[in-house]
């Protein structure tokens, strides 16, 4: 029973990773096209259903025109381009809720029915249960975001929008860190390169969130020239701001070098981790990890290259953001295996 439990729990984790992986680059869609603020108001069990009349999109329409984005961003717009907008930010919410009820009702069943066991994996139940509460918070967060939007200044805070970046990544990672820890593959890797592929991926994690900076301040949008920057390699304008560490999160400039820099960053680590997970007598799955690893990167950092000097046009910012995420995939799997030796390392 325990192992047809473990299937089941397996195929239910893998299935909500697959859909957090389509919310985050749905997210990004939203950004990248503007629709975030394109439906003002939050009705978490009313708001289940879009508009499904001319009368009621004319409703929302004229909803849509006291606010500052339309009066300043998107005075010229019609309702036929509103409705596109709106449909996307109203598909991004309702992915959300189906995502809460997709985790919330087999977990609800696993531990009425006390299927959650020691011998699944140790805290198994409480590392369900904190992945239920930053679900629950995530709600609360997208709606503090888009809030942020819908007074003076039409356009949502950097701030709030790496918050929300990054608890999504969060949940994803954590997600596929208990997903992995029950598969029966084993971890073979070295305690250094173990301890290696963590910092790995905190630097990947690092790297996420410079990227929200990126959108959210539309730094991709400057200097859309490589590898220098307006034929600089450290223009002149990094210290714009005052004081001094404003720039890494206010100065859009400071913001796309500094990701460019964390890009030949994470390059060069993950390089390394790789050829450690490849060396000696690993295992065949700790190669494929390793080569793996290898394509990822490699492939992250030339699509990022081709979508800032194309200009960031939406499909291949959302392809750039579905790279990052396949790339952390991988990493989080590498150091998240179960140990040959019975490794309960808590959280």
């Amino acid at each position: 029973m325990t192992n047809q439990t473990r299937t089941m729990v397996i195929v239910w984790l893998a299935v909500c990773c697959a859909l957090v992986f389509i919310m985050v680059l749905l997210g990004g869609a939203v950004r990248l096209t503007g629709s975030g603020l394109s439906m003002v108001d939050w009705k978490p069990i009313m708001g289940v259903f879009p508009p499904l009349s001319e009368i009621a999109w004319t409703r929302v329409f004229e909803q849509y025109q006291q606010f500052p984005e339309f009066k300043i961003v998107n005075a010229q717009i019609s309702l036929e381009k509103f409705k596109f907008i709106y449909l996307m930010e109203y598909t991004h919410r309702m992915l959300g809720r189906l995502i809460g009820l997709v985790f919330f009702l087999p977990f609800i069943y696993f531990v009425i029915a006390k299927k959650l066991s020691v011998a699944l994996m140790p805290k198994l139940e409480p590392k369900l249960w904190l992945l239920l509460t930053m679900g629950v918070i995530q709600g609360g967060v997208g709606w503090y975001m888009v809030k942020s939007g819908l007074v003076d200044n039409p356009r949502v805070s950097p701030y709030r929008l790496v918050l929300h970046l990054l608890i999504a990544v969060l949940i994803y990672a954590y997600m596929l860190r208990v997903l992995a820890g029950l598969l029966p593959i084993r971890r073979t890797n070295p305690p250094r390169a173990q301890k290696f592929g963590i910092a790995v991926v905190g630097v990947i994690l690092l790297m996420i969130a410079s990227g929200g900076f990126v959108a959210g301040t539309h730094a991709g949008l400057i200097y859309n020239t490589f590898p220098t920057m307006g034929g600089e390699w450290i223009p002149t304008e990094m210290g714009a701001l005052t004081p001094m560490w404003l720039n890494l999160f206010e100065n859009p400039v400071a913001i796309q070098f500094t990701h460019r820099a964390m890009a030949m960053l994470v390059l060069s680590l993950v390089v390394i981790y790789a050829l450690m997970l490849m060396g000696g007598n690993q295992k065949v799955h700790s190669v494929l990890i390793g080569i793996g690893l290898l394509i990822a990167v490699v492939f992250q950092v030339g699509l990022g290259v081709v979508t800032l000097v194309s200009g960031v046009p939406p499909v291949l910012g959302v392809a750039h953001q579905a790279g990052a995420l396949i790339l952390l995939t991988i990493a989080v799997i590498s150091v998240s295996l179960p140990a040959l030796v019975n490794d309960d390392t808590g959280a």
